[in-house]
């Protein structure tokens, strides 16, 4: 995770989940990779945090002063961006 993310507040956002229910997520980091822009975001349960929850990997999209998440459906794109992050991971434990 970036350290100048471990410093600032939590940020929160709603997406819609695969059951097309509203999912509230931390957004646990952005990274930028292949010139685009994925968030990691982490699903929250209203009164506490799920220490298994697995980590979701959405595209950011900004368009002017708004910005959106948006699924990955390439699968390749997504399984690229998910080794780049595993990398990333490793390289933070060395």
């Amino acid at each position: 995770m970036n350290e100048e993310n471990q410093e600032m507040e939590p940020q929160f956002v709603e997406i819609y989940g695969e059951d097309g229910k509203i999912v509230k997520c931390e957004i646990y980091d952005v990274i930028d990779f292949e010139e685009k822009t994925y968030a990691l975001l982490l699903p929250v349960e209203e009164n506490e945090e799920d220490e298994d929850a697995e980590v979701i990997v959405m595209e950011y999209i900004e368009e002017g002063e708004d910005g959106y998440f948006q699924n990955i459906e390439d699968e390749a794109e997504f399984q690229k961006v998910c080794a780049y992050i595993e990398s990333l991971e490793d390289e933070e434990e060395e």
